[in-house]
């Protein structure tokens, strides 16, 4: 008898999950996505780096798995003609205030095995980005750029191709699990599995809940809002020019990327949004941002971490102050080589009741249900292991492909 297997979430997680599982013959593989479209939220407003796994501890599922995933998104995408430029990274001390950081940067990147690692002084880094500042920078020759909502819409053909169902417009509103089956009710119908798996992004505590699971992690939603570099600036930028990240901070700071395309956006910030989908300031729920505050670990992020949230509230809402973030790097740059805001995206980050905020990927289980609780960045470039690690240890499924 053929196992029907359900997955929420068009995110290109839920989507790997699903190829993988199509690829095998032997479940009957069906995708709800709630908007009419694959790759409508994360997947698709992010700034399309592979990552090479500089930063993550050594150890931890993100290192293991961005690993095993960059290498099989690059094999992915030469083998399916999609577009994969390693245009090469930069992580940048713009002064001897970040050595120590930009050390342990470069510790963190040989643990990880991170392919073709360099430090570099500041006339060598300059030799790959002839406009930064800074006095010494590591260099990732293979963080690369890729499409990833044309890396989703490719896999989700493969789907369809292997006889998988993928359904747009199903916003789930509740889920039973009754005598070893799954019931997903949605706005159009309900759907029966034997088993599920939840990859709900910006709702995945929400759907969480449905099924009983604990109710932390909670999802925090941060916009990280984009500039592109006007096309007469955008020779400013070769690759990828990332700060140091701090680690009293959770996110990285403004940095430049160039796209698969060949524009260059500057960003993202990282800046509380008021909506778990809000791409905007004039973007607000009452209900989310009353749940935000009222969650017990509301007060101990805020008295950690208010300053970075007054400067990054401050960047977004002051075009100067953004710039002055983005010139410490490219002392060339002028503000009016930063266009209007091209995009936003919004980072489902996952938040513990001390007001700590989960750094690693996190998977629940409850009964036949598989959620994951927590797959911020790199969770794109970690797609296809992520499939494959959850088949294999949440799934049983040891021939993941």
């Amino acid at each position: 008898m053929i196992e029907r297997i359900g997955i929420i979430g068009g995110g290109i997680v839920g989507i790997a999950i699903a190829r993988a599982l199509s690829k095998t013959g032997d479940f009957e593989v069906t995708v709800l996505e709630k908007e009419s479209r694959l790759a409508a939220h994360q997947t698709g407003n992010n700034s399309g780096v592979v990552h090479a796994g500089l930063y993550y501890q050594p150890g931890s599922l993100k290192a293991e798995l961005c690993a095993r995933g960059r290498a099989l998104t690059r094999d992915y995408c030469q083998e399916h003609g999609l577009p994969y430029n390693e245009v090469g990274k930069l992580v940048v001390a713009l002064d001897h205030d970040e050595i120590d950081r930009l050390n342990d940067i470069q510790r963190r990147s040989e643990t990880n095995q991170v392919p073709g690692l360099r430090r570099l002084s500041g006339s060598e880094m300059r030799e790959i980005e002839p406009h930064v500042a800074g006095i010494a920078a590591v260099h990732s020759p293979h963080t690369a750029v890729v499409d990833y909502s044309a890396i989703t819409e490719c896999m989700a053909s493969e789907i369809r191709a292997q006889g998988g169902k993928i359904l747009l417009h199903q916003n789930v509103k509740a889920i039973s699990q009754l005598g070893g089956v799954t019931t997903v009710s949605t706005d159009t119908g309900s759907h029966t599995f034997d088993r599920l798996i939840v990859c709900a992004g910006l709702q995945s505590d929400i759907v969480a809940r449905m099924v009983g699971a604990n109710p932390s992690p909670k999802i925090l939603p941060f916009r990280g809002e984009y500039w592109s570099l006007s096309a007469a600036s955008t020779s400013l930028v070769k690759g990828m020019i990332y700060p140091v990240p701090d680690p009293r901070f959770p996110f990285l700071g403004v940095h430049f990327t160039r796209g698969v395309y060949g524009d260059v956006h500057v960003g993202p910030n990282a800046v509380p949004a008021l909506a778990r989908e809000g791409y905007s300031w004039v973007k607000i729920s009452p209900r989310d941002t009353l749940e935000s505050l009222k969650w017990p670990g509301a007060g101990a992020l805020a008295k950690k971490h208010w300053r970075m949230g007054v400067r990054e509230i401050g960047a977004s809402l002051i075009k100067p102050l953004y710039f002055k973030q983005a010139q410490a790097f490219i002392p060339e740059l002028r503000s009016s080589d930063l266009e209007s805001k091209t995009a936003a995206g919004v980072r489902a980050q996952a938040w513990d009741q001390d007001g700590s905020l989960l750094d690693d990927f996190a998977v629940d289980q409850v009964g036949t249900v598989t959620l994951l609780r927590n797959a911020p960045s790199p969770a794109a470039t970690s797609a296809m292991a992520i499939a494959d690690f959850v088949l294999e240890k949440y799934l049983k499924i040891v021939k993941a492909r």
